[in-house]
C-alpha cells in the first residue's frame, strides 16, 4: 500500500524542525512518565534526529499551533494499542489542520499491527511499520520529557522464540530473537574523553550511569541467547551499587527458567523486584507454573512478591480461569491480569462500572464469555490480590473502605477459625468473601453447584 513502509523513514531533506507527538491516550495521571507507558521510541528517535541537526521537540496531546516553540515541518505520531486507534486519528488529523501543512508520519503498535486502517483514518503521509534500525542505535534523549526521571528504559533484544496467537511481538519485531551481548553499553554513558563503552570495560571508570534504576522492555529477557553473562554483569554492578533496582515489565518466561533453574537466583541478586511468570493456557500447565514459582521462592523471593500474569476473556473458560485463580491463592501469589482484545480491534468501549453493557468492546463469547463474567473475574482477581497483600483470609468491602470499627476488627481478629470469623462477620452484617469458591456474577447462577464440585474434587 502506497505510504506504508519498513524501510528506516527520515525526514525530508528540506525539512529542518520535527515535531514528536504522543497522543492523549486515557492513561491514569499517575502513569504518565511511567515506566509502563513512556513513549521510549519517540525518545530515541529524537536522539537520532538532535544527532543529525534537526530542531526536536516533544509533546502531548493536540496543542495549539501558536503554542509551540517552532512550525513544525514534520509531525512524528507514536501509536499505542490498536483499540486507542482514535486517539491517533484525532492527533493526526488535528497536525495535518496546521497552516504550513507539515509531514505526518505515524509509528509504533497499532501502525504496525494495522497499517492500512491507520493510513486510511489518519490520511497521513507515511505509516512505519516496525522498529526504526537507525533510531534503536541511539540512547534515549530523556530530556525531552521536560522531567527527571529515576529509571531508564532497556532493551537487551528484541523479538522473541514463540509465535503466541494472542501477542502481536512476532509481526512488530519480525527479524526474529536478536540478543545484545552486554548490558553496559546499553546503559552507559562515557567519561569525558574515554572512549566508546564496551563490555570489557565493565571493572573501570570509564563509565557513568546517570539513570541507576532499569526497566526491561523485552519481550522475552530470557531467551536472550546472552542472559547469563548480562545478569552477571548486573549482579557486578549492584554489588558495586552503580545501579539500584531492575525490573522487566513484561516479566519472564517460566519455561526457559525451568531449562535454567540457576537464572532464578542471578535474577534476584541483580536486583529484579516483582518477578511475573505467564500462565497463558489451561489448569493442565499448573504443575509446571508451580515450579517456576518454587524456583523464584528458593531464589529468595518471597510469595507475594511474585505475580503469574493471567489472560481472560480468550480461549479459556470462566470457569477454568476461576480455578487458575484459586490456585495462585492457594499458592499466595498475586495474578496480573490482562483482558484479551484481538490483535485487529480498532476500537475498546469498556466501562468497568457499567452493568450488562451488550456492545463496545471485544468478548469472546465462542468460550462462554459475557459482560458480568469479564466484569466477575476481574472483580475477583482485585479482591484476592488484596487478601493475598494483606495476609487476609477473605475479602470484606467494608474492612477496605475503613467503614467496620476498630473493636468490629478486633472481634474478628480475636475469632478463632476461619469459620468462627466468617460468622463474627455474618452477625455483624458485613461482607465476607473467600477467595477459595468460584464467584458467578449475581445475575448469573447457571452452573454454579456443578462448577463448585468440580472445584472441590480438582482441589
Amino acid at each position: 500500500m502506497k505510504g506504508v513502509t519498513q524501510r528506516p523513514v527520515r525526514p525530508k531533506r528540506t525539512s529542518t524542525r520535527i515535531l514528536l507527538v504522543e497522543p492523549e491516550f486515557p492513561l491514569p495521571t499517575k502513569s504518565k512518565n511511567h515506566s509502563n507507558f513512556l513513549p521510549i521510541g519517540l525518545l530515541k528517535i529524537g536522539a537520532w534526529l538532535e544527532d543529525k541537526r534537526f530542531e526536536v521537540e516533544l509533546v502531548r496531546g493536540n496543542k495549539p499551533e501558536d503554542s509551540l516553540d517552532f512550525k513544525p515541518d514534520e509531525v512524528w505520531i507514536t501509536s499505542l494499542f490498536t483499540y486507542w486507534s482514535k486517539y491517533v486519528i484525532d492527533t493526526a488529523k488535528h497536525y495535518k489542520s496546521f497552516s504550513n501543512k507539515p509531514r505526518i508520519v505515524i509509528g509504533g503498535i497499532y501502525a504496525s499491527l494495522m497499517e492500512e486502517h491507520c493510513k486510511k483514518h489518519t490520511g497521513c503521509n507515511v505509516v512505519f511499520k516496525g522498529v526504526h534500525p537507525i533510531a534503536e542505535q541511539y540512547y534515549p534523549k530523556y530530556r525531552l520529557l521536560g522531567n527527571d526521571l529515576n529509571y531508564q528504559i532497556v532493551h537487551a533484544s528484541r523479538g522473541c522464540i514463540h509465535k503466541c496467537k494472542f501477542c502481536g511481538v512476532h509481526i512488530i519485531e519480525s527479524g526474529g530473537l536478536m540478543s545484545e551481548r552486554s548490558i553496559l553499553p546499553l546503559i552507559a554513558k562515557p567519561k569525558k574523553g574515554s572512549k566508546k563503552i564496551c563490555e570489557i570495560d565493565l571493572k573501570s571508570n570509564d563509565y557513568v550511569i546517570e539513570k541507576k534504576n532499569l526497566v526491561f522492555y523485552d519481550n522475552n529477557l530470557l531467551a536472550n541467547e546472552n542472559i547469563e553473562s548480562i545478569l552477571e554483569e548486573l549482579v557486578f554492578l549492584k554489588k558495586t551499587r552503580k545501579i539500584g533496582w531492575c525490573e522487566s515489565q513484561s516479566g519472564f518466561d517460566g519455561r526457559v527458567m525451568q531449562k535454567k533453574p540457576h537464572l532464578a537466583l542471578l535474577l534476584k541478586t541483580a536486583g529484579f523486584k516483582n518477578p511475573r511468570v505467564a500462565w497463558d493456557w489451561g489448569l493442565n500447565q499448573g504443575v509446571s507454573i508451580k515450579l517456576q514459582i518454587d524456583l523464584l521462592l528458593d531464589a529468595g523471593y518471597t510469595s507475594k512478591e511474585i505475580y503469574v500474569f493471567m489472560l481472560y476473556n480468550w480461549s479459556i473458560s470462566f470457569e477454568e480461569m476461576e480455578q487458575k485463580r484459586m490456585k495462585c491463592y492457594e499458592w499466595k501469589v498475586q495474578i496480573a491480569d490482562c483482558r484479551f482484545r484481538p490483535l485487529d480491534q480498532a476500537y475498546d468501549e469498556y466501562r468497568p462500572g457499567k452493568r450488562n453493557q451488550i456492545e463496545g468492546y471485544y468478548v469472546h463469547e465462542k468460550k462462554g464469555w459475557t459482560d458480568d463474567l469479564v466484569k466477575q473475574f476481574r472483580r475477583n482477581v482485585r479482591r484476592q490480590n488484596i487478601c493475598i497483600r494483606h495476609g487476609f483470609p477473605f475479602y470484606s468491602r467494608q474492612f477496605e473502605t475503613k467503614q467496620a470499627l476498630k473493636e468490629e476488627i478486633q472481634m474478628v481478629k480475636l475469632a478463632g477459625t476461619l469459620e468462627e470469623k466468617k460468622m463474627v462477620m455474618r452477625v455483624l452484617g458485613y461482607e465476607c468473601w473467600d477467595p477459595m469458591n468460584i464467584t458467578y456474577p449475581k445475575t448469573s447462577t447457571a452452573g454454579l453447584v456443578s462448577a463448585q464440585t468440580e472445584v472441590q474434587e480438582h482441589v
